[in-house]
């Protein structure tokens, strides 16, 4: 971190420290924005006083981000357009940067404002979208070569399923104690909602045991969302240090001799691979048409394309950057280390294109998932400070503004109260399948996979959903993206037009 600002001039410095500004902001509001939905049940049921419930959310999303790994940082950056990403240091990837952060923003605010559990997630990715969308029309490339497609499919699936997944696994879960866990003055104490208890015990907190559950089940939401949310924030500071300060952060300059060793043997096996299987990359190239020839000088840092034609000569550039006894990155130049990077990752875009061709072998496909987690081992990563600046602006945001969501999630989803035994199903099914996600390093939306068990606890329960509040919450999913699409992509025109 104290390198952070070495040789930057005065406004990049001032612009460096805006646009982390932009991201922590961005991070508190998603942990009081999406963080209530740790806490709404556990504070709904009387299970924690809301303060107490608020600090365990803040601390568990707090460790949530230190142990959630890298995963879904780096799956949401993919998300951007290849080449903006592969030329993060211009002034167009500056101006992509700070238009999604600020698209996200307003609408996670508005949201916010008026209650809504809309998806941060939901946000970012619409945001994300709307800068690839703008970047196509201004080039007068096609869409769809515009998107990363394939990023984008996989993470849409992931947003789409998941909250029918927690509507399902909620519902059964309730269709299963109710079946199995009732009948009994005992067993029947969870089926009942805060008020009836306090009518008929004059107690405002539920059992022991299912107080437990619900405490444990809301910490476990907690977790899971800063694993899966906070990663990223993670990669959204490591798009902004990437693109203002280069030198230090293009690639991990705390790269051991032996994880450059890994990387450069990585690109050399993958060079082995397509040597062995020529017919492969030869059929990249017929899918795609071929790009003008870039600068081979690895000196010089200028517009970067990638195609698989030239993937040989990439390969031969990093063994040239990368003798065989380096032992740190700093020989380098910046423009080096930037053009290294660029290079690294288009040689990993190809290899992940190569493993989706029809006909190679699921050994194969392995073979090169393998080598492209080696091939980024030392570009893809997250100083640790980096990691405690996102954890904490999360866990702070967590201690903020949480009420107006929460109440919506606890009191005005069904026609009536929220039951113990729904609260527990609902926290558990979200907790298992955020931190499921964060593991195979999917990003999914908190606030919707939650919201959705809730109300699949209510239907199966027969307690039945309120119109209002369903139709406010469905129209929030329907319209993030578009909403988001729309703001960042003018608000990236409307910065392009200035710069």
């Amino acid at each position: 971190m104290l390198n952070l600002f070495v040789g930057l001039d005065i406004y990049t410095g001032l612009l460096l420290l805006l646009a982390l500004a932009f991201v922590l902001f961005y991070e508190a509001i998603n942990g009081f924005h999406d963080t209530a939905n740790a806490v709404a049940t556990v504070i709904y049921t009387r299970a924690m006083q809301p303060q107490l419930a608020v600090v365990m959310a803040a601390f568990f999303n707090f460790f949530g981000v230190l142990l959630g790994g890298l995963s879904v940082a780096y799956a949401i950056v993919h998300m951007l357009p290849t080449d903006l990403l592969l030329n993060m240091g211009s002034t167009h990837g500056l101006a992509m940067v700070f238009s999604m952060l600020l698209a996200a923003i307003i609408w996670n605010l508005g949201t916010w404002f008026f209650g809504l559990p809309a998806s941060s997630s939901h946000t970012l990715i619409g945001a994300i979208i709307g800068i690839g969308l703008t970047n196509a029309l201004l080039n007068g490339s096609s869409v769809m070569d515009a998107l990363n497609l394939r990023e984008v499919t996989k993470i849409f699936s992931s947003l789409i399923v998941s909250p029918i997944v927690g509507l399902v696994i909620a519902g059964g879960l309730i269709f299963l104690l109710r079946r199995f866990w009732s009948g009994t003055k005992k067993r029947d104490r969870i089926h009942r909602i805060p008020e009836d208890r306090k009518k008929k015990k004059g107690k405002r907190k539920p059992p022991l045991w299912t107080r437990i559950a619900l405490i444990v089940s809301a910490a476990g939401v907690a977790f899971s969302h800063g694993a899966n949310d906070g990663q990223k924030g993670i990669g959204l500071v490591m798009l902004v240090l990437v693109g203002i300060a280069p030198a230090g952060f293009v690639v991990n300059m705390n790269a051991s001799g032996y994880e450059i060793t890994r990387t450069r043997d990585a690109v050399t096996n993958f060079e082995h691979y397509l040597q062995q299987h020529p017919e492969l990359p030869q059929k990249l190239i017929t899918m795609e048409p071929p790009l003008p020839a870039t600068s081979t000088d690895g000196t010089q840092v200028t517009e970067f394309h990638c195609h698989p034609a030239n993937t040989f000569d990439a390969i031969a550039r990093v063994k040239t950057m990368l003798p065989g006894n380096m032992e740190s990155y700093e020989p380098l130049s910046v423009s080096q280390r930037s053009q290294l990077r660029r290079i690294m990752l288009c040689i990993s875009d190809t290899s992940a294109k190569l493993a989706k061709l029809p006909g190679v072998s699921k050994e194969d496909q392995n073979l090169l998932k393998k080598l492209r987690s080696d091939m980024l081992s030392t570009i893809e990563y997250a100083p640790v400070w980096i990691i405690m600046a996102v954890a904490l602006a999360l866990g702070i945001g967590t201690m903020i503004g949480w009420r107006r969501v929460a109440m919506t999630i606890g009191e005005k989803i069904g026609k009536r109260g929220m039951t113990y035994a729904q609260g527990m199903a609902a926290q558990m099914t979200a907790a298992v399948s955020i931190g499921l996600a964060s593991y195979i390093g999917m990003p999914v939306s908190t606030t919707h996979v939650l919201s959705s068990a809730v109300a699949g606890t209510m239907v199966v329960d027969g307690g039945g959903l309120q119109r209002k509040t369903v139709t406010s919450i469905l129209m929030a999913w329907v319209f993030t993206l578009p909403a988001a699409i729309f703001l960042s992509g003018g608000l990236y025109w409307i910065a392009l037009q200035l710069i």
